[in-house]
């Protein structure tokens, strides 16, 4: 029989949860979802892992397993599902953490996206968040090649094909932290990733969970083991793929070795309508151990932005003028576009190297000091990237360290596989610092010319560039300080920002992946 009369037949594997009162009408709701659903389920497999009793209620029919287990892995007993059920396509729903429901279309809907899509691996769809009682519409981002950082929402209810799983060896029973990131990798090298989208009132599922609000320092909270295991599953899918850059691969010595520069470093600092910072930013430069520095102001709110006013007092004939302080240069643009502000600054810059300050952050007395010695090391060395301490400051212009966030040196980074691990976080550190000559070399910053780039991610191609032709130099001691306050970029994030800001990173890394697949080929 060929491949085409096979019928398309669908069998649900769940999980029995901790047992309490809610998970218990909730389990029910969910047996009711499956069960009625508008085409038949050929099979459910209930995976209890909890030890649990199971809810009395009606499981009676032929078409319902329970499976006991505790020793074996999440793989171990999902390949043990796999293997007995003789349905051509499973659901499989991750509701040991949430209760959900799916809608009653839900099997006839997948159903047709398996007749349209011959190569289906998997397939995921919009859910409806409900939180504290209130209904949110969760929409997921298209699923490509670049999507490869390991917290990318897919849902909580997914569509597998057992073909493509046979295809993949099915799921990985080494894998303990990060099994459907492993999985969904390993399909998406062969097989379709199917996303189904909704406008409104269009999702496939509910889930009931508690709302958790976005926080950029999430990733710091995740176990080592559980981030070594993630870059292992990341790095295997880019060796298969032809993407893996190998240690000491293609490393070329900087072009600004032996030449003669004015300065030592250039900070440049882009900013709009920020005057109340530029005095603690400042005052982080004219702090630098290392003196052989300028300091270029790029205001991109115009000449009406009150920042200019601020800047003019450390001009020559301002009343905060020292001229054994570092030369402070103003430029001033009417577009609000920070990778031109810091374009604007590269091209007057005198430096030898470009040293990036946040207007509302600072940088420690050695910060250039340490970073010209790291770059001085090595003359392989195309980008140097610190540590940092998060602060706080109040309303009231105090400024206090964030004591419960360590220091954050991005210490998942090696010497040996750090440029590739860099496609599963979202950020490579900071401050980060580049020979001026490379900028140029490689097309200079981002100018929100990327796809969905907004002020976000202007130099995240740059870096990943850089990483594939020169090596990285890393600081873990701190030498700069992030400032949190209650108007910056990373306060309050609502989730269509935060969806932008991922497809931005999202298509670079796109790019980076065809790069290096025709760099490994070449």
């Amino acid at each position: 029989m060929t491949d085409e009369c096979v019928k398309t037949t669908f069998s649900v594997i769940l999980h029995i949860p901790e047992i309490s009162d809610d998970n218990f009408s909730g389990l029910s709701r969910l047996f009711d979802s499956v069960i009625n659903q508008g085409l038949d389920v050929q099979e459910i497999v209930i995976l209890n892992s909890q030890k649990n009793i199971l809810p009395e209620f009606d499981i009676k029919s032929s078409k319902i397993t329970v499976i006991n287990y505790d020793k074996k892995t999440l793989a171990g007993i999902l390949n043990s599902c796999v293997e007995a059920i003789f349905s051509s396509h499973i659901v499989y729903i991750d509701n040991n953490h949430a209760n959900i429901e799916l809608k009653r279309s839900y099997l006839e809907t997948i159903d047709i996206a398996v007749a349209k899509y011959a190569n289906l691996g998997m397939l995921y769809a919009d859910y409806d968040l409900i939180e504290n009682g209130e209904k949110k519409e969760t929409r997921l981002l298209k699923h490509h090649h670049g999507r490869l950082r390991d917290n990318q929402d897919y849902g909580r209810v997914f569509l597998f094909s057992k073909k493509a799983l046979a295809g993949i060896g099915n799921f990985d029973e080494s894998v303990k932290y990060n099994l459907m990131y492993d999985t969904r990798l390993k399909l998406s090298e062969k097989y379709e990733i199917v996303h189904i989208s909704n406008k409104y009132s269009g999702s496939l599922y509910t889930v009931v969970a508690q709302g958790k609000k976005h926080n950029v320092f999430d990733y710091l909270l995740a176990g080592k083991d559980i981030q070594q295991e993630a870059e292992k599953i990341l790095t295997d899918h880019l060796k298969r793929i032809g993407a893996y850059l190998k240690p000491n691969f293609n490393y070329h010595k900087r072009p600004d070795i032996g030449k003669n520069y004015d300065l030592i470093a250039s900070i440049v600092i882009p900013v709009n309508n920020r005057p109340e910072f530029i005095e603690s930013a400042l005052t982080s430069v004219f702090n630098q151990t290392e003196k052989k520095i300028e300091v270029i102001i790029v205001v991109n709110g115009g000449l009406q932005d009150p920042t200019v006013k601020e800047v003019n007092k450390y001009l020559p004939g301002g009343i905060y003028f020292d001229e054994s302080h570092p030369t402070v240069r103003l430029v001033v643009s009417d577009i609000n576009n920070i990778g031109l502000s810091l374009n604007l600054g590269i091209k007057q810059a005198k430096g030898q190297y470009y040293i990036q300050l946040d207007s509302d952050d600072r940088l420690k007395p050695d910060a250039v000091e340490k970073t010209v010695s790291l770059f001085e090391s090595d003359p392989e060395i195309g980008i140097v990237i610190g540590s940092y301490e998060v602060w706080q400051k109040k309303d009231n212009g105090e400024f206090i360290r964030m004591e419960e966030i360590p220091v954050v040196t991005h210490a998942e980074w090696t010497d040996d596989n750090g440029r590739n691990n860099l496609f599963h976080i979202n950020g490579a550190g900071a401050p980060r610092c580049i020979p001026i000559s490379i900028i140029k070399e490689m097309g200079y910053f981002g100018i929100n010319d990327e796809p969905y780039a907004r002020n976000y991610g202007e130099d995240y191609d740059l870096v990943m560039k850089i990483s594939e032709k020169y090596k990285v130099g890393r600081i873990y001691d701190p030498i700069y300080e992030v400032v949190r306050h209650s108007g910056g970029t990373d306060h309050s994030i609502d989730q269509v920002t935060i969806d932008r800001n991922d497809e931005a990173k999202d298509y670079m890394r796109l790019l980076a992946i065809q790069r290096r697949i025709q760099l490994c080929n070449s």
